[in-house]
């Protein structure tokens, strides 16, 4: 790959603050959408956009953090898809239980890196126990995309599901044709195309939008939530969700320094992984989900030619000041839910694509049989697909010590995955 900025070189400061403003460009989708959907669920305007002010205050000290003492690496962040099907799965658990058990594992994994003991535990993550993670992130997520996508809000369902086939399509069309930085930026162009076209169709939406009483600049301490509620199922629901944060954040750390060819990238991936401790453990506190480094930063650098890590210090510190301007933050995120409903359904289909992968190479890697090895992968797909989709009338049966972790697909398909591989068809 031919760079114009290697790894350690210092741009201009013109030059720093354009490739900066790309990297924020690519960064904020993730942040949007996810901060989105969790801050709906307070209830109110208010609540909404205070949680997405300390999701984006996380995000861009985890940024800081990263660039100076971290990895080190030029890698975007952003919150963590497979803790937002945590959250999700957990409706029947109080709010302090959910973050005072992600800040538990946050600073477990932070431990667990320092020691030298993450080392150790990545002996469970077999390929085929990968390939199920990645699937099951996607697959778990359908019954938030379905709800989304099919909401009358605005709309007629019908309306809702025909303007997501469309736009679903355009989507495609956009990642097939589009190169370099647009193809980058696909997502974000997505955001602003889909919610202009959803204006156009539903113009009485549009005129909706009020910022009421939020103010121009505003700060989030009075609503910090220290308090520590502990809960056995809940956190150790977390805790296997952790088990595939910590997958994810070694495989970006590790593509983008193998693109990269860096120096002393155990030392990096120690460190990287701390630092994503340490931002979760943050995040609990605050209330929030959590940041995890996002695989397609090789994308970027290849579309900009820039490889420099401090290229990215504009782009965290413009998340971080966007942390202060509720106002700001209600009008980027004023975006319709089936258009964010779709774009969720784009990006599991990324993580699809991901894990397929990951499976035929596994399959590949192991031989034969090949029947046996794909049980391994099939059995918990399924059995976290079912769970994921069980009624709240049917999951409020399991005893509530173990509901947490008997409701949560994601949870159920890496026990399952896990008890295959290293003892049913332990080799």
């Amino acid at each position: 790959m031919e760079l114009k900025y290697k790894l350690e070189d210092r741009p201009g400061w013109r030059e720093n603050l354009l490739y900066g403003l790309q990297w924020l460009a690519v960064s904020l989708p993730a942040i949007i959408i996810i901060g989105k959907v969790l801050g709906a669920m307070s209830g109110s305007l208010e609540m909404e956009v205070l949680y997405l002010q300390k999701v984006f205050a996380v995000t861009g000290v985890a940024f800081i953090m990263q660039i100076y003492w971290g990895h080190r690496l030029p890698l975007v962040i952003g919150p963590a898809t497979v803790l937002l099907i945590g959250i999700l799965a957990s409706p029947g658990s109080s709010p302090a239980a959910i973050y005072s058990s992600i800040a538990i594992s946050g600073i477990i994994l932070a431990l667990l890196a320092v020691t030298g003991l993450f080392a150790r535990l990545q002996s469970l993550f077999t390929p085929r126990v990968v390939a199920v993670i990645l699937l099951l992130v996607a697959f778990t997520m359908t019954p938030t995309i379905m709800q989304l996508i099919s909401t009358n809000e605005g709309a007629s369902s019908g309306r809702h599901l025909a303007f997501a086939f469309v736009f679903i399509l355009l989507i495609f069309c956009g990642q097939r044709y589009l190169t370099g930085l647009l193809k980058s930026l696909l997502i974000l162009l997505a955001i602003i195309v889909g919610s202009l076209g959803y204006f156009l169709l539903n113009p009485a939406w549009a005129s909706a939008a009020s910022a009421g009483k939020l103010g121009l600049v505003s700060f989030f301490a009075p609503d910090l939530s220290p308090a520590l509620v502990l809960e056995p199922g809940v956190l150790t629901a977390f805790l296997l969700c952790f088990l595939g944060l910590s997958i994810n954040d070694l495989g970006s750390i590790q593509a983008v320094g193998s693109v990269l060819r860096a120096d002393d990238m155990p030392r990096r991936i120690t460190r990287g992984i701390t630092a994503t401790g340490a931002a979760n453990a943050l995040a609990g506190f605050l209330g929030v989900i959590g940041p995890v480094n996002f695989s397609f930063s090789p994308g970027v650098i290849a579309s900009t030619g820039c490889a420099a890590r401090r290229s990215l210090v504009p782009a965290g510190a413009a998340i971080l000041l966007l942390a202060f301007l509720p106002r700001a933050l209600f009008y980027l995120s004023y975006i319709p839910s089936v258009v964010i409903g779709t774009l969720l359904l784009y990006i599991m289909c990324t993580q699809v694509a991901a894990g397929l992968t990951a499976a035929f190479d596994a399959l590949k890697t192991l031989g034969e049989p090949r029947f046996d090895n794909a049980l391994v992968i099939g059995l918990p797909i399924l059995a976290g697909i079912i769970v994921a989709f069980l009624p709240q009338a049917v999951t409020a049966t399991f005893p509530a010590t173990l509901q947490p972790i008997l409701s949560n697909g994601f949870v159920v398909g890496i026990v399952l995955a896990l008890l295959l591989e290293h003892l049913i068809f332990r080799k």
